[in-house]
């Protein structure tokens, strides 16, 4: 894919050192001095333009009229909304990532602003903290859909109801489906006579609606307040 990062900072260059491993074609803009400089250092195939990504000529000389997927991955909300719109609007990005960094701003983070799926880094952070030091926990890692979907992952306890189980079994709600269960460092494709155990991550992607009764089903009772 051909995939344009708006933002050299921390976040930006690390995406897009990953990206690229994958063996997408990565453009990344700036207009920091210091931050374009650092992502020249990166894998050479990775393209830096320097240039303030809220300007429609720095988004089409950054390729963002054929880019599959521009991500506006700024330290500032106000310039990822731009971004995103211009993106969005100017170009007809076919999917816009934007990153959220006051979580206070995530609300204005949707398609009116271009937006199709928003990251709040301060959330996604605090997710994989919970994530390494809480089995049994229900912890959300990302929104979708403007906050209509999540994906969420639980360690389950050796008290969770659903230990021995099959998939099939549990009865998880219509609106939601589990993407994967991490077991001993391998992924596991879940199938209906997949069976869960105690210590294995269970991947969910729920609606909104339904995302109670998935923690009442992989936590227990009290759980699906």
């Amino acid at each position: 894919m051909k995939i344009v990062i708006a933002g050299a900072g921390s976040v930006g260059r690390y995406m897009a050192e990953q990206l690229r491993a994958s063996g997408h074609a990565i453009r990344i803009i700036d207009n920091d001095t210091d931050a374009v400089a650092r992502a020249r250092g990166l894998d050479p195939g990775i393209e830096v333009i320097n240039g303030d990504g809220c300007e429609v000529d720095t988004l089409a000389r950054a390729g963002c009229r054929d880019a599959d997927v521009v991500a506006a991955v700024t330290g500032d909300d106000e310039d990822n909304l731009v971004i995103s719109l211009l993106a969005k609007q100017e170009f007809g990005v076919p999917r816009v990532v934007g990153r959220v960094n006051n979580p206070k701003n995530e609300w204005m983070f949707t398609d009116m602003w271009g937006v199709d799926v928003s990251v709040s880094t301060p959330h996604l952070l605090t997710g994989l903290v919970e994530e390494a030091v809480s089995v049994g926990a229900f912890v959300r890692l990302l929104s979708l859909e403007h906050g209509r979907a999540r994906i969420a992952e639980v360690t389950l306890a050796a008290s969770s109801p659903a230990i021995g189980k099959s998939l099939t079994s549990l009865n998880f709600p219509r609106e939601s489906t589990v993407v994967a269960v991490l077991r001993d460092g391998h992924v596991i494709v879940p199938r209906g006579d997949t069976v869960v155990l105690a210590g294995d991550e269970v991947m969910m992607l729920s609606l909104a609606e339904a995302e109670s009764d998935v923690r009442r089903i992989l936590i227990g009772p009290e759980a699906g307040v």
